[in-house]
């Protein structure tokens, strides 16, 4: 068994798809519980600090957990930072079996900073073969911590800061990742993509990020109609490389078309469904089009040329958009959102708009989870990634 804490949405749950493994997660919000029912995840809502190790006991071989990063994270109030002093603490006496979370709690400035804590609870009772965790830069210290303890107990361990972009995620997401097996030594999981790729001592050459562009298939000289292939004409039509129209239930009766095919008339025929990617996604494919992280002056803004920047969510200056030169805006809807997270386009995420958004900008990136699943397992997550993307091609 594969217990995930904290598990959100479940992009830990997918990357272990990836690998043919599945967890039972651990998850309080509702909304990220019928996310991840609606995607086949075994869940348990529960509050993870409250529920009890005993039901695991000789059954867990591996541990995988995201406390909840807010108070740590650079984007919050950061009164984790405060509470450091206390979370290290716990996690000291933890690690000796002493559990003295309540009385830390009261002192604590944000209550959710403790979170950071509870996994070592669940690593002293249940001693899995292998752990995975993953935070925000800001917590990697700690991590460095659980490493100390998880060496005397006879894991290998690896911890760091890796970056999303480097595992072929559309996104320069970094996060303190800590691996540890007591049953195989483990390091950094081998990038497979680079920003500047070069040649190594082989011939051989990492690939290069992936472009916002390429991860949404957006290309140049693709058209839609909002009526559909009639014989009278009307609808409206707009370029599959600039934000689209208004999404409503008619949107069903779109059609793709490409500059080939105008017939003599005046008319356009089908597009051949094989001729170009369909515009299920809305923006700019080129340099003109950009993606602004928030509303504030210093907000990251990249082209869709490149990968995204971290993206978050749930904020009110947290108002992801797309913009061009000529000032207009258009938001980033669910779907691609959950794309530049390396979640496929149709993930069934549950919830309000807002509730939706949370989730993605909180879930570990399935590709990069399955890349630190693989280096803690010794499963090949390459060649697991690489047949998924030919399953999507054919």
């Amino acid at each position: 068994m594969i217990v995930d804490l904290f598990a959100g949405p479940r992009g830990w749950s997918e990357g272990l798809r990836l690998l043919g493994l599945a967890d039972v997660g651990l998850e309080w919000d509702t909304a990220a519980c019928r996310t991840a029912h609606a995607a086949g995840h075994a869940t348990i809502q529960t509050d993870v600090a409250a529920y009890p190790t005993t039901p695991f006991a000789g059954r867990v071989t591996g541990l995988i957990a995201s406390p909840p990063c807010q108070a740590w994270s650079r984007a919050g109030k950061r009164g984790g930072l405060e509470d450091q002093p206390l979370v290290t603490q716990t996690v000291h006496d933890l690690a000796h079996g002493r559990d003295n979370r309540s009385a830390v709690l009261a002192q604590c400035k944000d209550e959710r900073s403790l979170l950071a804590a509870e996994p070592m609870r669940w690593l002293y009772d249940l001693r899995p073969e292998w752990v995975c965790m993953e935070e925000v830069p800001d917590v990697l210290p700690l991590w460095k911590q659980y490493a100390l303890y998880l060496q005397g107990w006879g894991y290998s361990t690896w911890v760091g800061v890796l970056n999303a972009a480097d595992y072929g995620v559309p996104q320069t997401r970094k996060r303190a990742i800590l691996i540890a097996s007591r049953t195989r030594p483990v390091t950094a999981p081998t990038p497979t993509h680079a920003k500047a790729p070069e040649l190594d001592l082989f011939g051989e050459c990492l690939k290069p990020w992936v472009s916002m562009a390429e991860a949404l298939g957006w290309s140049e000289g693709l058209t839609v109609n909002t009526r559909g292939d009639r014989r009278t004409a009307g609808g409206n039509e707009f370029p599959a490389d600039r934000p689209s129209w208004a999404l409503t239930e008619k949107a069903r009766s779109w059609v793709l078309h490409t500059n080939r095919d105008q017939r003599a008339d005046g008319s356009r025929q089908t597009a051949d469904p094989y001729a170009g990617p369909a515009p299920s996604f809305t923006a700019k494919a080129g340099g003109q089009w950009v993606l602004r992280r928030n509303s504030q002056k210093n907000a990251t803004v990249r082209p869709t040329t490149e990968p995204a920047g971290t993206l978050f969510f749930g904020h009110h200056c947290n108002n992801v958009s797309w913009e061009n030169e000529d000032a207009e805006s258009v938001r980033i809807t669910v779907a691609e959102a959950a794309v530049l997270q390396s979640f496929r386009p149709d993930y069934p995420f549950q919830g309000t708009k807002t509730a939706q958004f949370t989730q993605i900008g909180n879930a570990v990136p399935p590709l990069l989870a399955a890349a630190v699943v693989g280096a803690a397992t010794g499963l090949d997550w390459r060649a697991a990634v690489q047949g998924e993307e030919e399953r999507h091609v054919a």
